[in-house]
């Protein structure tokens, strides 16, 4: 009987070393992250960006990445010496893609939130944002107070514009999407039973440019927010890194260059120096 509580005490002790080894108790699995030296080393930076939210992140017809996302993130990865390889995220997996090590670094139009900085770090910022609510000609929504509780409210899972309304407008039933572009087409149903769309301002102004019929008629909705870039948390090497990038593409006026590139067409000069953070 003793050696068999002897061989169980050994057998535990070797399990919680090897739980050890591997950042593991308590059923708990530790964070992973690549530090700065570790990409450098291996020639390739992974970021996550959106590929289906034109003109930020965006596939176009060539299968190339565009946008205004893209556009800081290949020069990120220019001046730090490597290759990037883009990995295509939706907005509620981003902490996610950050936590399991799937990439180094969140350029999704990422806005900044106390919760959120409990999971991720978020770097310097590089633009600002609020959320805004954009409906069909026929049935403009200029307020959410005394809402018609028939009625939905698309929004994006993880957003947010989900995270705002739930807080503020708990009474107001939300449709929600995994993805941009399924709300898109939940929105451009003529009999969906949501009559509007909650989401970045930035997001539902282009929308509405670049589609006729629709009006952003609550063009700014609660505080306005920034958006930046995000690491694991505890990578600080990695975010050292960026916030010091940031400085100095601030510094070269990059992000005004950045916007006239991706997003003048759409915005034109009216909201550049709204928008940019520099």
């Amino acid at each position: 009987m003793k050696r068999i509580f002897k061989s169980a005490a050994i057998l535990s002790l070797a399990v919680i070393l090897l739980m050890s080894m591997f950042g593991c108790s308590g059923g708990e699995s530790k964070t992973v992250y690549r530090t700065l030296d570790e990409i450098k080393e291996s020639g390739v930076i992974n970021i996550g960006v959106f590929s289906d939210k034109s003109p930020f992140g965006y596939v176009d017809e060539n299968g190339e990445y565009q946008g205004y996302d893209i556009y800081l993130a290949n020069r990120l990865a220019q001046d730090l010496g490597v290759k990037v390889n883009y990995v295509s995220t939706e907005a509620a997996n981003r902490v996610e893609y950050l936590q399991t090590g799937k990439v180094d670094i969140i350029l999704a139009n990422f806005t900044v939130t106390e919760e959120r900085s409990e999971e991720v770090d978020f770097c310097l910022p590089y633009m600002n944002v609020s959320l805004g609510v954009i409906s069909h000609d026929d049935n403009v929504v200029t307020s959410l107070e005394n809402w018609d509780n028939s009625k939905s409210i698309i929004v994006i899972s993880g957003t947010t514009a989900e995270i705002f309304l739930t807080k503020n407008y708990p009474d107001i039933p939300l449709q929600k999407f995994d993805s941009y572009a399924n709300a898109k087409g939940e929105m451009e149903k003529k009999d969906s039973r949501s009559i509007a769309w909650a989401n970045d301002n930035t997001e539902v102004i282009a929308f509405e440019k670049q589609n006729e019929g629709y009006t952003v008629g609550i063009p700014s909705l609660g505080d306005p927010d920034i958006i930046a870039p995000a690491v694991t948390k505890g990578n600080v090497t990695l975010k050292d890194w960026i916030d010091g990038e940031i400085e100095s593409l601030r510094e070269e006026k990059f992000f005004h260059k950045a916007y006239e590139e991706t997003l003048i067409e759409i915005y034109g000069k009216d909201y550049e120096d709204t928008l940019v953070i520099e």
